[in-house]
């Protein structure tokens, strides 16, 4: 899946494409209006993330462009502008979503999925499979071999995350950025926690285990015996 984000405030904008890149898209950026609609109707996006002041041309101009050209990709405004006036105007444009500043990156990253299920003809699968492992979606309902395994929200949203990227080594950062909405410190130890009380839950007493540590790395959830 590929992502245009125009944003002009540099930490911002490189928060989100790091961010954005290692959810697992390709995300180009754009640092002003012109570059962005530009970049927009000259290459295919499954979805866009618009500021609403940027450099050249607003937000609302770039939207209007976008929609004119008779582009009907996904656009969720990311601003600091959240009077009702605002958020009207930028639906009735044309933006699928709106998500005011300051945000957490999970719930951008949440509305960026769900945008792309809602405008994807082939969706999302509902469950997520390992092994005997199965993880729904709609009823956030985790269970093992049939038995049912009770998660706190942050081992869900850890698991799923582990579950999306299954067999790949998922690094402390990303793991901390995902599912905690912050920069890794290496002086806690809250994802050491996380990732053990998760698998006392999902692996202890059950064949093969899922989640495995990979010394200076980080964690990894694939279905095949691990030490």
């Amino acid at each position: 899946m590929r992502i245009l984000v125009v944003e002009d405030e540099p930490k911002t904008g490189d928060y989100l494409k790091q961010g954005l890149t290692e959810a697992g898209f390709m995300v180009d950026l754009a640092r002003d209006g012109l570059d962005g609609l530009h970049l927009a109707l000259t290459e295919a996006y499954d979805l866009a993330v618009l500021d609403v002041m940027l450099p050249g041309i607003e937000g609302w101009q770039v939207l209007q462009g976008i929609r004119k050209a008779g582009k009907d990709m996904p656009v969720l405004f990311l601003t600091a502008r959240d009077s009702v006036d605002d958020r009207v105007k930028g639906l009735e444009l044309g933006a699928d979503d709106y998500l005011v500043k300051p945000f957490a990156f999970s719930e951008l990253l949440a509305r960026v999925r769900t945008l792309l299920r809602r405008g994807s003809k082939t969706k999302e699968a509902d469950v997520l499979r390992a092994a005997d492992l199965e993880l729904d979606l709609m009823r956030r309902r985790v269970t093992r071999a049939g038995k049912k395994i009770d998660l706190t929200s942050k081992e869900f949203s850890l698991l799923e995350l582990l579950l999306r990227r299954q067999g790949e080594v998922l690094p402390r950062s990303l793991i901390a950025s995902q599912v905690w909405d912050m920069n890794f410190d290496s002086d806690t130890n809250v994802i050491e926690v996380a990732v053990r009380r998760l698998r006392a839950k999902m692996d202890d007493g059950f064949e093969p285990k899922l989640i495995r540590t990979v010394r200076g790395m980080g964690y990894v959830l694939e279905a095949s015996e691990c030490d």
